[in-house]
């Protein structure tokens, strides 16, 4: 009977391992992301003494998210398959990141949940910056709420549900933080 629950167990230690695919695939998700980046890159630069600074700054803004959604799968790459597969094996590496190995589980959902909000934000805001330009070639501004004020209104309003989410998410960890360390220093006084 022993036999078979070691073997169960070591089925279903090493089934971790069904997770790798995922993080592979998440690696080719960087690299999408690295060709939509360069394409939008290369489609503003032959117009960048033509364009207004709003264009600019909205083609800047583009580049920013899909670099931050690419550090966000970085950081759930990385520490995903350390929490859950297996460690990688840089240690001594000049550019391993300092907090590669030091991210738990905990700890990466308000990583996530950070970036969302940032790339919220950042959605947000090239949102505002277009519709800076709509009115400027607009003209004036309609007495009723058109699509494009609604579409700003559910943006904000989701914003805001993030920003909410991602703070109610750090307050219960701190709150198992707190409970945990209290725990601990009850068993260690006895």
């Amino acid at each position: 009977m022993k036999s078979i629950e070691n073997s169960l167990e070591a089925l279903i230690f090493n089934s971790r391992w069904l997770l790798a695919p995922f993080y592979l695939g998440l690696v080719v998700g960087i690299v999408m992301l690295l060709v939509k980046f360069t394409q939008e890159l290369f489609h503003v630069l032959p117009h960048i003494f033509s364009s207004s600074e709003s264009e600019v700054v909205l083609a800047v803004l583009a580049l920013v998210d899909l670099s931050l959604v690419a550090n966000l799968l970085l950081i759930v790459i990385f520490s995903g398959y350390e929490n859950f597969v297996s460690k990688i094996n840089t240690k001594g590496h000049e550019d391993r990141p300092e907090w590669m190995g030091q991210v738990d589980f905990a700890s990466l959902k308000i990583k996530v949940i950070a970036s969302i909000v940032a790339i919220s934000a950042i959605e947000l805001l090239k949102s505002f910056v277009n519709l800076s330009i709509l009115l400027k070639s607009g003209g004036d501004t309609p007495a009723i709420w058109s699509e494009a004020d609604q579409a700003i209104a559910w943006k904000v309003g989701i914003h805001v549900c993030l920003v909410i989410t991602g703070l109610l998410f750090a307050y219960m960890d701190n709150i198992s933080e707190r409970t945990h360390a209290l725990k601990h220093k009850g068993h260690s006084e006895h």
